[in-house]
């Protein structure tokens, strides 16, 4: 049988009808229509899917490059296997939209990322088909093992089966993994999805590994002759090249083969794009009993060049013009700023480096990395090994800015209580997306930091109200020497705009009172970061009412400017606060323990995100619908003012 590669698409030109779907993939209900097909609609399958991504993603956005990278591998997992009685595992799961299209949902593709339609990452509720949830890198491995040491100790007999990016394998959990796979359970299949990349270029001696496997001689002769390898790997044809490849191995990077160091049997590299080879491959696999590793090459962006040539922007990004694949510019980021700035500071003070666990582009130190790159540092995926580097940094005098997703840091929990705050190290902590982050959903979303942080011993942790005070605090945190910092900033833009280009250095632990009309007050408001705004207009409902209202900045959630929030405490009859961040634990939280330490009764409103976790779509809709709105605000504290008035005539 010849190899069932891909038709080559057609020129994908813009369409109204960007969710409509191709006739072979209108009849995909479930993956048992994948393994109906015929040969000759398995070959226009991968081209109808890839059609359909294009256009969908062009209104709403996603990580389009992954997807069109593992199209034949997905269709093979399902052609072979039977989910959900099979267990796919997704690391990361932000390439599962095929599986989402493969499974019951591609008339609903055009929805994905959208509120109330399809989640951007794979959700167990979501699906049967999707066996686990996800949204960080590096969990596939462990979750897929787990699954194989219940179905061990349940006496069955399913696959499961992890599939993994390159990128992963620089992360901790997934080397964790790997070192108890073989201890664990016999049969187990890992999928090696290569192609060079994670969200940017990989780093690392993992990274250059991988390369060498692809690139050694012995390895391009087997990759060459896959097609006839995998007909014959019953047969001693088998056995001779797998021993020439284990030898062709030795003079590589490792001693060996690294997954057959750690027990499991390896497999490739092939050809991911290769239909007919992986459908053999797996159909093979599974007769295993053996846990196996089976290396696949794939090029990020297959099928649609503008994601070709740029590999780390169609990683994940807004909607764009499928002709040409350009996005709409907008308003420079807080992302840009912080990028823009911590190089122009690093300019002035050689002692200032830059840190990113594989983040170039989205923290935008990218510029860092063009322009002073002997100070710039990418660990890969790799959050704790990234906090811990930095304290070495800052042992020798050296002022590292530590770059890191709101939502990833959680990961180096441990190392910022045990390593930066017990040691008083000066590592500068940046939170990127810290707030909601819209459409990724609750795996991303930035909404717990300050509770992990607030509590942790001689921390300065801080947020700004505008570009201009982000700049500030960047300055602040570059000559702060005597601790640790951290500075919580949005996705995107707060207002869109600068006013000064001269930087200033704040004062640690000070308020900025916007607006006092002196005397007693009905209403004293706290407006945290990117909330400022909706606190603002809150103020300025409740004044339309007639109520004498106090507006601060309070720029720092640790250490709180006491002295101001103790006198509009009890100058007020009604304390409130505004923060991008869930209420249990978090800024107001902090108000609530400080006035009731010193005694002060005054009631106080926290306005922010509930104890629960918020799902995916656009910051607007979501504040309507969790009541964080200024007319919400308002009434909510328009009611404890007539209920505490109520309370006092009782009183009296």
């Amino acid at each position: 049988m010849p190899p069932l590669t891909a038709k080559p698409m057609t020129m994908i030109s813009d369409s109204s009808e960007t969710s409509s779907l191709g006739p072979i993939l209108r009849t995909i209900e479930s993956p048992d229509d994948v393994k109906n097909l015929t040969e000759e609609q398995l070959l226009e399958l991968p081209g109808e899917i890839r059609d359909t991504l294009i256009h969908s993603l062009s209104r709403t956005g996603g990580h389009l490059g992954p997807n069109l990278g593992v199209v034949e591998l997905t269709i093979a997992l399902h052609r072979v296997f039977s989910t959900p009685r099979d267990k796919f595992v997704f690391d990361v799961s932000h390439q599962g939209y095929v599986h989402k299209m493969l499974t019951g949902r591609a008339r609903e593709i055009h929805t994905i990322r959208t509120h109330k339609g399809l989640n951007g990452f794979l959700l167990r509720e979501e699906s049967g088909h999707d066996a686990y949830g996800a949204g960080h890198a590096g969990t596939a491995l462990s979750a897929a093992l787990g699954m194989a040491a219940a179905r061990d100790l349940a006496g069955g007999d399913d696959h499961v089966v992890a599939i993994a990016g390159d990128a992963a394998f620089t992360c901790g959990p997934t080397l964790e993994a790997l070192n108890n796979i073989a201890e664990t359970t016999r049969r187990f299949i890992v999928v090696l999805n290569d192609n060079e990349w994670s969200i940017d270029k990989n780093v690392g001696a993992i990274a250059r590994y991988f390369n060498a496997l692809q690139t050694h001689s012995a390895y391009a002769a087997v990759r060459g002759k896959a097609a006839e390898f995998v007909e014959k790997l019953a047969g001693k044809a088998a056995r001779t090249l797998a021993h020439r490849v284990e030898e062709g191995a030795k003079n590589l990077l490792f001693h060996n083969v690294l997954f057959e160091k750690f027990g499991l049997r390896y497999y490739g590299p092939i050809d991911g794009h290769d239909l007919s080879l992986l459908v053999r491959t797996f159909e093979h696999l599974k007769t295993l009993h053996e846990p196996v590793v089976l290396h696949i090459i794939t090029e990020k962006g297959r099928g649609y060049q503008p994601a070709i040539d740029n590999p780390g922007k169609f990683h994940g990004l807004g909607s764009y013009t499928v002709s040409n694949g350009q996005t709409v510019a907008g308003a420079a980021t807080c992302s840009d700023i912080f990028g823009r700035t911590v190089t122009d500071l690093a300019k002035t003070d050689e002692r200032i480096t830059a840190i990113t666990a594989a983040m170039p582009g989205g923290t935008k130190l990218e510029i860092f990395k063009n322009e002073l790159p002997d100070r710039y540092f990418d660990v890969g995926i790799a959050e704790e090994h990234a906090a811990l580097f930095a304290c070495g940094l800052a042992t020798q005098g050296f002022r590292p800015f530590l770059a890191i997703y709101s939502t990833f840091l959680q990961r180096a929990y441990d190392m910022i209580i045990h390593d930066i705050a017990l040691q008083k190290l000066p590592v500068r902590i940046c939170m990127d997306r810290a707030g909601l982050s819209g459409d990724d959903g609750p795996t991303h979303h930035g909404l717990f930091d300050i509770g992990y942080l607030r509590h942790v011993p001689g921390i300065v942790l801080m947020q700004p109200k505008d570009e201009d005070e982000l700049v500030d605090m960047l300055h602040t945190m570059g000559a702060h020497d005597e601790g640790p910092s951290a500075i919580r900033y949005p996705r995107g833009a707060i207002t869109g705009k600068r006013a000064r280009a001269t930087p200033r250095l704040l004062e640690i632990g000070r308020a900025e009172m916007v607006g006092d009309p002196g005397g007693e007050l009905d209403v004293a408001l706290f407006g945290l970061g990117s909330m400022f705004g909706l606190a603002e207009e809150t103020a300025a409902d409740l004044e339309a009412a007639g109520l004498r209202v106090a507006l601060v900045n309070p720029r720092f959630i640790k250490p709180l400017d006491a002295e101001m929030l103790e006198s509009l405490a009890t100058r007020a009859r009604v304390v409130a606060t505004f923060e991008d961040h869930v209420v249990a634990n978090g800024f107001g939280s902090a108000c609530l323990e400080h006035l009731s330490e010193k005694d002060i009764s005054t009631p106080v409103v926290r306005i922010g995100w509930p104890d629960e976790f918020i799902e995916h779509g656009k910051p607007d809709i979501l504040r309507q619908q969790h009541g964080l709105t200024r007319t919400r605000s308002a009434e909510r504290i328009r009611a404890v003012l007539e209920s505490s008035a109520t309370h006092a005539e009782a009183a009296v």
